[in-house]
């Protein structure tokens, strides 16, 4: 670990700060929308988008090699592949009043489908690996104004329109009597969680996307007394989990994603158990009482 706080403070590894605050300024995103997805029981919806991106980087890998979209990045290809499917689920969800999870699957295998035929039908050699895992330590200073671009629209949206999106979190339709937008609401949300998974999936893979968007906010779950607590707490939990994941990786030689994400998995298994044996324990106090 001294050796990577050491590299973190020389002036020669720029690369590595870069990773360090890629991975601080991504937990902010994991901990709100994540929070907002695990209350709603949509957090199956980040690995449908992520997967469905997989689509669009395979098709602007696939245009801009036979020529016709010149330079066309994977970035593109997969921004409006992620908003469709967003749209997609919005629409059927509200409009035809489908279950989430039956149009999320769906548009999850259609999506990564789509992306590895048109991978196959690009000219050389392009490796999915790279997209399913990335690299943060690749991350640009450009990547990181962009982050915390995201990361400021959401905190002001959050802050604004926090009493709306709570509300409709725990009980859209009852939300919905009382005059909050909780369609508009869910809109956003869906657009919001798609142009974060592009971001965040070009920094640190698609997989490590779908676990930061889950396993904290679950963590966060079992101790937060609201919407908001559950927020503040997923984020430090991400935070700790990315600093602890890329030091720990560059201690060991491991990739840094894979890292994080078995922290990030050990810690909520963990306090799952807990959880489950404190409730066991109650049950057996109050049985004892009575």
């Amino acid at each position: 670990m001294s050796g990577f706080f050491a590299a973190l403070g020389g002036g020669g590894m720029p690369f590595l700060r870069n990773a360090l605050f890629a991975g601080l300024l991504s937990s902010i995103l994991f901990g709100a929308l994540g929070s907002v997805l695990t209350v709603r029981r949509m957090t199956s919806l980040a690995g449908s988008i992520s997967h469905a991106v997989l689509g669009g980087i395979g098709l602007a890998l696939f245009l801009s090699s036979r020529g016709i979209v010149p330079g066309l990045p994977p970035i593109a290809g997969a921004l409006v592949f992620a908003l469709l499917s967003a749209v997609l689920i919005g629409f059927v969800s509200l409009k035809a009043r489908q279950r989430e999870d039956t149009v999320i699957n769906a548009i999850w295998a259609i999506g990564m489908s789509l992306g590895v035929l048109f991978l196959a039908k690009t000219p050389g050699y392009v490796d999915p690996m790279s997209y399913l895992f990335g690299n943060i330590l690749l991350v640009s200073a450009r990547d990181l104004w962009m982050l915390a671009g995201l990361d400021a629209i959401v905190l002001l949206l959050l802050w604004r329109f926090y009493r709306q999106v709570e509300a409709s979190s725990f009980d859209p339709e009852f939300a919905a009597v009382r005059g909050v937008p909780s369609d508009t609401v869910f809109m956003v949300i869906l657009v919001l969680t798609a142009v974060a998974v592009v971001l965040l999936q070009t920094f640190v893979g698609i997989v490590m996307v779908i676990a930061m968007l889950t396993l904290p906010a679950g963590t966060a779950s079992h101790a937060a007394r609201s919407l908001a607590g559950m927020m503040v707490f997923a984020t430090v939990l991400a935070a700790v989990f990315s600093t602890a994941g890329l030091a720990t990786g560059w201690a060991l030689d491991l990739p840094a994603g894979a890292v994080t994400v078995v922290l990030a998995g050990s810690v909520f298994m963990a306090a799952a158990s807990i959880r489950v044996l404190a409730v066991r324990l109650a049950s057996k106090k109050r049985g004892r009482v009575a």
